[in-house]
């Protein structure tokens, strides 16, 4: 079984390709199941579209649901098509949030923490002059967002949960026991973590999270899925066989995809 839940296309401002585009290629690369993930709209703010290069707008929810819908049928005899979203996770913003998945027939929703401090994870002016402590409080602050992220039982699917390190990896090197505090609580939720490919595409390289995470994360009883992340079709299901080997090696059994909100476990 080979599933891919993580992408992106153009109304995100931030990608290339339609939504039909990704599911081509997922077809060509004669993959079982594509999941359609765009980036959520910032439901809590009052303007329609206040991070045009980030996601799409509010008013464009509806028919970005409806399209995946449609092409889920148009596709049905060739891949399984799920409706999906990532969505951002802000503590004090859950409500709204809340009430637009519930309108809607999601198969998963994948939480991703993208803003600490209210500074994008992936701006690099933010560490300018900082020292290690600073490091630290930020890189405790962002697993603390992911611990309430599983903790909300809003997500399915936790997002890339070491992307701090994208475009800083020193972030990496900096110790504290928020992470296995995290990882802990992950795995007494039951949520999943994503094994996202995309980190190559950063300064970091390899995928999200590293292996020294995946083994933690195992130990913690933490569920695992897969998602290239592609922002461009030529990615999707991008290493999906070198990561399943790689999991295999660790120690995992299986990883999981979703239905209806429900998870599929398939033997790895």
């Amino acid at each position: 079984m080979k599933f891919d839940l993580h992408n992106h296309h153009v109304r995100c401002g931030h990608a290339e390709g339609t939504i039909e585009d990704y599911i081509q290629a997922a077809i060509q690369k004669k993959l079982d199941v594509i999941g359609i993930s765009d980036h959520s709209p910032f439901f809590a703010s009052d303007e329609e579209q206040p991070h045009p290069r980030i996601t799409m707008a509010k008013g464009e929810f509806p028919a970005y649901i409806e399209e995946i819908r449609q092409l889920k049928e148009k596709y049905i005899n060739d891949i399984e098509v799920l409706i999906g979203v990532e969505s951002d996770y802000f503590p004090d913003q859950e409500a709204p949030y809340r009430k637009q998945y519930g309108k809607y027939p999601m198969d998963y929703v994948i939480g991703s923490v993208h803003f600490v401090n209210g500074i994008n994870i992936f701006d690099t002016s933010r560490w300018e002059g900082m020292d290690d402590a600073g490091i630290r409080q930020v890189k405790e602050e962002y697993y603390r967002q992911i611990a309430l992220s599983a903790k909300s039982g809003m997500f399915d699917i936790l997002g890339h949960i070491d992307a701090l390190k994208g475009y800083f990896p020193y972030a990496s090197e900096i110790d504290t026991p928020e992470v296995d505090k995290t990882l802990r609580i992950i795995g007494e939720e039951g949520t999943a973590i994503e094994i996202n490919t995309s980190g190559k595409t950063k300064y970091c390289g390899g995928w999200y999270p590293s292996d020294d995470l995946l083994e933690r994360a195992l130990y913690y009883n933490v569920p695992v899925t897969f998602g290239s992340d592609a922002h461009v079709p030529e990615r999707i299901g991008e290493d999906l066989e070198e990561v399943r080997e790689r999991l295999k090696q660790i120690g995992y059994r299986s990883w999981r995809f979703f239905r209806k909100r429900r998870p599929v476990d398939v033997t790895l």
